[in-house]
């Protein structure tokens, strides 16, 4: 027989336990509607949350991804990995379950996005179609890049090696960034050189065709070195 104190002390247990499901629960509705409404805000293509939680594919493997990192932390590193393949094989995205992405990333469409082991993403960055963060294989330890918050990194854009890119920093579609980008720049080309640095807020600059065109800045600048010789000739 059970005593009564036996008896409370295990109500207690299982009132602190179901308080604890509850709070993990709210906790996690709380951050999914975020993501979700963030998404909203960034595509115009979403027509309701529902739309967004059951067809986003750049949703679904960043909540993979976020239950892969936990058990990651937690050591159990072969359930973590069958996770991520898991969401790679449902979803075109491969993001590796030990690296570390802040609040509110928005993949758009998704496929071929790979984000390596030791990459960092900041919050409220978005990245399209195409993506690479990943390494050089020239470097050990921190091998990938780290990007801030509020980037934008355009479609088949490759971000390679244990490179900085700056909070609000914009990376044109097909560039390769093998430097450091500073914040509040813009980046194009093969390899990446700055076009513009100034400020801006990416969250709310999303479109990719708006992007200096690199070859027509060259020309321009060639341009003007040209009619400069000209006028001291003359």
């Amino acid at each position: 027989m059970f005593s009564n104190d036996d008896m409370s002390a295990e109500a207690e247990y299982f009132i602190k336990k179901a308080e604890s499901l509850r709070n993990a629960a709210f906790d996690f509705l709380g951050r999914l509607s975020d993501e979700v409404d963030s998404i909203r805000e960034r595509d115009p293509a979403a027509h309701s949350n529902a739309e967004v939680l059951l067809l986003y594919p750049g949703l679904h493997a960043v909540l993979y991804y976020r239950l892969a990192h936990s058990l990651y932390k937690k050591g159990r590193f072969l359930a973590a990995s069958a996770i991520s393949r898991i969401a790679r094989d449902t979803t075109g995205i491969e993001i590796h379950p030990a690296a570390t992405i802040g609040k509110r990333l928005f993949i758009d469409h998704g496929s071929s996005v790979v984000i390596g082991e030791t990459a960092v993403i900041g919050d409220d960055c978005t990245i399209y179609q195409g993506v690479t963060l990943g390494g050089t294989g020239k470097h050990v330890g921190k091998r990938h890049p780290t990007i801030g918050s509020n980037v934008m990194i355009g479609a088949g854009a490759k971000v390679l090696g244990p490179v900085n890119v700056g909070d609000n920093a914009k990376i044109a579609a097909g560039a390769v960034v093998l430097k450091d980008i500073p914040a509040n720049s813009t980046a194009v080309g093969i390899p990446a050189h700055i076009v513009r640095g100034k400020e801006q807020n990416c969250k709310q600059n999303l479109d990719q065709t708006n992007v200096p065109d690199p070859i027509a800045h060259e020309l321009l600048a060639l341009r003007e070195r040209i009619a400069a010789l000209e006028e001291k000739l003359k």
